[in-house]
């Protein structure tokens, strides 16, 4: 019985190391506190939403990012790609277990009676039936086997923080595209009102033209600027029309149609507090998916390392053997075996070093993308910041353009009606008055976009609802 156990027994005290680094998590260089030189708005939430887009009260925009989550060609693929690094996990999974296959067989053999083996007694065919289940498992030795499963994981929550991620990006490029294209509404219908004033003010000129009370140079410069308005009216309308294709786009609805609106409606939501940059590495899903993909490029490096080591395979089957198919299961021919296996690399050329060095450079790959999503992250906070502040005081400034510029237009129609100056000066003072009404609205988006990228760069309410202790370690360690 002792002799029977003993491969089996050797292979259990073969098993439990792992070759290969252990990971820990790289010490990060983010600093304590994001720039001064970018304070936040006064006012603020005291956490982000999971649905911060329902901040901007819109219905619309609820509806599109909805619609967005659902049917968007990038997130469909994006969740293709979770379950396909879920099946691939739960392959590596299987190899920690031995695979059992089924196998049956039959054969006739005429045998020679030249050879010192054969008799009178010997059937002059020699027939043979079997059946048989067999089994074969891979002694995890050095941990091949452990650090693929480990591997298969980390790429698993990769994809799902990287679906995560997309599903932030999608709403945040929703959010933008809307309210640039509520800012196209805007700026339409104030062309359109500077149209229709012009419309008046040519005709006015005209008439006046045609009565000898004003030189025909008044009507040219009318209806130059006329031409003018028509043509910035239909550069708008163009734009209007590409904003919407791109939002049939994004939420993948290609008969979308949106009705027009108008982004003065559209109010400044409330906005979080940015926090601590080194909070970056947990609230946003592409920090945490590159993280998983540098512990699967550590763990490969494992896995290559464990091809220098011998292989210990074990091996058995157990089954029936008989001459006639009837007899298959009879007394007397059951069979069965069991045996330890080793593959022992002598001689290469090179290759096991070669997946080695291939792994430790894709590590290092993963490590600099790594720390390249954390300087991407913290500029993309300072920068949001920044520009809230800085669209905020141009905003401000902006509004004071207006009120002067429709001062002076006024001023500048009082001065033409009573003959004091000519028809240009009116032009001019309607031109300031439509750019700066232009720019006031083009202000306004910057700063509401600005808070959409603010909310996109802290995470967007991103919570990590996976929990795994293995892969995610407590403390900050080296690379």
């Amino acid at each position: 019985m002792m002799t029977r156990l003993t491969p089996l027994a050797l292979a259990l005290l073969l098993t439990g190391c792992s070759v290969g680094p252990d990971y820990l998590r790289p010490s990060n260089w983010l600093p304590t506190a994001f720039s001064s030189a970018a304070p936040m708005p006064e006012t603020v939430n005291p956490a982000v939403e999971a649905r911060w887009w329902t901040l901007f009260a819109d219905a619309t925009l609820n509806d599109l990012v909805d619609q967005a989550q659902r049917d968007n060609a990038d997130l469909r693929t994006a969740i293709a790609r979770v379950e396909q690094a879920d099946a691939a996990a739960r392959e590596a999974g299987a190899y920690f277990f031995p695979a059992i296959d089924g196998e049956a067989g039959g054969s006739n053999s005429k045998l020679s009676t030249k050879t010192a083996t054969w008799s009178a007694n010997s059937p002059e065919i020699l027939r043979t039936r079997s059946a048989a289940l067999t089994t074969s498992y891979e002694i995890d030795v050095w941990g091949r086997v452990r650090r693929s499963n480990e591997a298969a994981r980390a790429n698993l929550l990769a994809s799902r923080y990287g679906r995560d991620a997309i599903r932030l990006s999608v709403a945040g490029l929703v959010s933008n595209t809307y309210l640039n294209l509520r800012a196209l509404d805007a700026r339409l219908v104030l062309t359109q009102e500077s149209l229709r004033s012009r419309q008046d003010s040519a005709r006015l000129v005209k008439a006046q033209v045609d009565a000898g009370q004003v030189s025909p140079l008044d009507q040219y410069q009318a209806d130059g600027a006329l031409a003018a308005l028509q043509a910035q009216l239909a550069e708008l309308r163009r734009d209007r029309a590409l904003a919407e294709h791109q939002l049939a786009l994004l939420t993948g609805n290609p008969q979308l149609t949106i009705a027009a609106g108008d982004l003065r409606q559209v109010p400044l939501p409330p906005l979080p507090p940015s926090g601590l940059p080194a909070d970056l590495v947990d609230s946003r899903p592409d920090i945490r998916q590159a993280e998983q993909q540098l512990i699967a490029a550590n763990a490969n490096i494992g896995v290559a390392k464990a091809g220098y080591y011998p292989k210990f395979s074990l091996t058995g089957s157990l089954g029936s053997e008989s001459k006639t198919l009837s007899d298959l299961f009879s007394a007397g021919t059951g069979t069965w075996s069991l045996g330890l296996g080793l593959l022992m690399p002598i001689l290469d050329f090179g290759r096991t070093t070669a997946r080695v060095d291939q792994a430790k450079a894709i590590n290092e790959q993963s490590l600099i993308a790594w720390q390249n999503a954390l300087q991407t992250a913290y500029k993309e906070v300072r920068d949001a910041l920044v520009r809230l502040r800085e669209d905020g005081e141009a905003e401000k400034a902006q509004q004071i353009r207006v009120d002067n510029a429709q001062q002076a237009l006024a001023i500048a129609n009082t001065r033409y009606e009573a003959g004091y100056t000519g028809y240009l000066e009116v032009l001019e003072a309607q031109r300031t008055s439509n750019d700066a009404l232009q720019a006031m609205i083009v202000s306004r988006q910057a700063r509401l976009s600005a808070s959409v990228d603010l909310f996109k760069a802290l995470g967007g309410g991103w919570r990590d609802e996976i929990t795994d202790k293995a892969t995610a370690p407590a403390t900050d360690g080296a690379s």
